[in-house]
């Protein structure tokens, strides 16, 4: 019993004094290693992928147009989420994940006006 409250305290402090870095992705645990291999993907990671070249401002509108399209083919249940570094400010901010060929991907592109011009050279693309 001694030894169990002993490794408790230890894990605790180790907890205690790890990176920001080390904290925020084992607070996501497996989505984060998901993201990390390319199985889920943030509305960003599209977005470079296509080559959008929008401001932060713009992505997060495209990101709740997916959104809204996430919700409106689930019956309204949320998509999963992970925590992830801003990549202009660095602070930490939790944001949706969804599969590479989601629809809700092309739905939020082609809702969003500042991203519709992408749908005809990403449907050429696939087909």
């Amino acid at each position: 019993m001694r030894r169990t409250v002993t490794a408790i305290r230890r894990t605790i402090a180790a907890a205690l004094t790890a990176g920001r870095h080390l904290r925020y992705t084992a607070l996501s645990g497996e989505i984060a290693a998901l993201v990390a291999t390319g199985r889920l993907v943030r509305t960003g990671d599209l977005l470079d992928r296509l080559g959008a070249d929008l401001p932060d401002g713009q992505r997060s509108w495209f990101g709740r147009h997916v959104a809204k399209a996430y919700r409106a083919a689930h019956l309204g249940a949320d998509a999963v989420r992970v925590w992830v570094q801003h990549r202009t400010t660095g602070r930490w901010i939790h944001v949706n994940v969804y599969q590479p060929a989601d629809p809700a991907l092309f739905a939020g592109l082609a809702s969003y006006g500042r991203t519709r011009h992408l749908t005809q050279a990403a449907f050429t693309e696939a087909a």
